[in-house]
């Protein structure tokens, strides 16, 4: 399928794991992709494999004024935007007690802040893509926005009480920002994956005693008895970002295998 064909589109964190899914999945479909991460290096990685039209670019989420000139460097290279994938994001394996201050701010920085700023700066240029679309008489879809939430932020999860919070932060935004600019022609949803199987997964299971054993804990949680790819929430990115998505508006999309069900 070739939906997103034209569509002009950032999606953060993009260097690996999850992002990185998306990005290919959306240059799949047409879209020209502008892969933004804190490492220059593996967005470029992605940008490589992509089959369509990619920029690379560097950027730290947490701080305003790079994401300010992520989205103008990518309306520059584009022309306008039309999407905004908000995946990028951090973890920290700990409960309330044992959770620093330092790995608090650090987790909400990121994750929360990070989602945040990028739609406080992405939202205006997507304003002005909808205008200029207008006054020449084109037929747009609108505009659209994924923000990566999680399904610990509907159900709880052990040691994950900081990124458990940022998570539903997201969630709730997500809804509140929906309403505020539906009547604008953008439309906001979230994303819920459950424990996908990326390189977070190896990070966080290397800490432990027995990283197996830790990574068939994970799995054993999920009901389908499997981690939930990356792929798969690459669709569901790419479903949302269609027109075929015009009518989902403030959803939390979970894409868990069954997790949070129970």
């Amino acid at each position: 399928m070739m939906r997103l064909t034209g569509r002009r589109v950032i999606v953060t964190g993009g260097g690996s794991g999850i992002g990185a899914a998306i990005a290919v999945r959306l240059a799949s479909e047409g879209a020209r992709v502008a892969v933004a991460d804190l490492s220059l290096e593996a967005a470029q990685r992605t940008v490589e494999g992509l089959s369509g039209a990619g920029l690379a670019l560097r950027v730290n989420v947490a701080r305003a004024e790079e994401v300010q000139a992520m989205v103008a460097q990518a309306v520059q290279a584009w022309g306008g935007l039309d999407a905004l994938v908000n995946n990028a994001g951090i973890g920290v394996a700990a409960t309330t007690p044992d959770t620093s201050e330092d790995d608090w701010d650090r987790v909400m920085a990121v994750n929360l802040k990070g989602t945040f700023l990028c739609m406080k700066y992405a939202i205006p240029a997507m304003r002005r893509t909808l205008q200029e679309q207008s006054l020449r008489g084109e037929e747009s879809g609108g505009a659209a926005i994924v923000n990566i939430s999680s399904a610990v932020a509907v159900a709880g999860v052990p040691n994950r009480a900081a990124y458990s919070a940022s998570k539903g932060g997201i969630l709730a935004l997500t809804r509140a920002a929906a309403i505020d600019h539906v009547a604008e022609g953008i439309r906001i949803n979230a994303i819920l994956p459950g424990t996908v199987d990326t390189p977070w997964i190896a990070s966080i299971t290397a800490g432990q005693p027995d990283p197996a054993a830790a990574r068939a804990a994970m799995t054993a949680r999920q009901p389908h008895g499997r981690l939930v790819s990356a792929q798969e929430i690459a669709a569901m990115a790419a479903y949302l970002i269609s027109d075929e998505g015009a009518s989902v508006i403030g959803a939390g999309m979970v894409v868990d295998g069954g997790f949070s069900a129970r």
